[in-house]
């Protein structure tokens, strides 16, 4: 956050194992022989545009650890198909409007997306604040929608950011609801880092809060994540009760207190409950 920042494992006997359509009889060999070696380092030089204001031939060479001919040769790869676009002013390398189209896809399956607007739009407009959707992509918050309020200062969510679980309302949220071996996987993994005074740093005190935020229905991030910024976050839940998204009411925290957050986080969880049961969820 900125202010200006279930299923089964099946095997089948070999007489009935069948290869699913689209997969070559290699698909299961995850072997580097079995990757596209340039396809892999186009698309590191995507995720690295993806994360920057904006790099140079230099910089991208520099922070992929690959030779500049190989990685222009990647580049002009993707951006003949207008993936990433270059600033002729200081030669700076851009996402571009073809990664805009392919992201869009994933908003256009992701039903709730399009679920989640009016209940969002409605959640704003109640509590004068930015109601935002957030999922979790690779152990952080990836944020896919908001709705800002007017105010001067408020929260804001850029579409396609990213942010870590542990200091945000909707990471609470999800992993809330998260069994336990997964809260553990992701925690071993990303670390809980500190960002303020009020970040918590504890994987005992963070699953402490994830209880206390079971039982009341939200999550409540109370500067942790950024100075002066408070939100709460609830869950929407898939047709097998598992978390796979949350809303988020975020501002700062001199309009939004902390005796406000029942009464938020109420509507935040009436928010959430309705895109649940739009999209054929069932609240865990």
């Amino acid at each position: 956050m900125t202010a200006t920042g279930g299923a089964q494992m099946v095997q089948s006997s070999p007489a009935t194992t069948r290869r699913a359509r689209g997969r070559p009889k290699a698909a299961e060999d995850k072997t580097e022989q079995n990757t596209v070696q340039s396809l892999d380092r186009a698309l590191a030089m995507l995720r690295l545009l993806s994360q920057s204001e904006g790099m140079t031939l230099s910089e991208l060479a520099a922070e992929s650890g690959e030779a500049a001919a190989t990685v222009y040769r990647a580049l002009v790869t993707l951006q003949a198909h207008q993936m990433i676009e270059m600033e002729e002013q200081g030669q700076v390398w851009h996402i571009g409007s073809g990664a805009f189209r392919v992201g869009s896809a994933f908003l256009r399956r992701a039903k709730f997306v399009e679920r989640a607007r009016l209940p969002m739009d409605r959640l704003m407009r109640a509590a004068g604040e930015t109601a935002a959707l957030g999922v979790e992509a690779d152990g952080r918050v990836m944020h896919l929608a908001q709705v800002e309020t007017r105010q001067a200062i408020r929260a804001y969510f850029p579409e396609g950011s990213s942010a870590p679980l542990h200091a945000t309302a909707v990471g609470k949220a999800l992993l809330a609801w998260y069994p336990e071996e997964r809260i553990e996987t992701i925690l071993d993994r990303e670390g809980l880092a500190k960002f303020t005074s009020l970040t918590i740093t504890s994987a005992s005190t963070l699953m402490r809060d994830l209880a206390r935020t079971r039982d009341r229905g939200y999550a409540l991030e109370d500067q942790e994540g950024a100075e002066g910024m408070r939100a709460v976050a609830a869950p929407v839940f898939n047709s097998f009760g598992e978390p796979v998204a949350a809303i988020t009411l975020a501002g700062p925290a001199f309009r939004l207190s902390l005796s406000d957050s029942t009464r938020l986080g109420t509507l935040v969880r009436e928010a959430a409950d309705e895109v649940t049961e739009a999209t054929g969820g069932v609240r865990g």
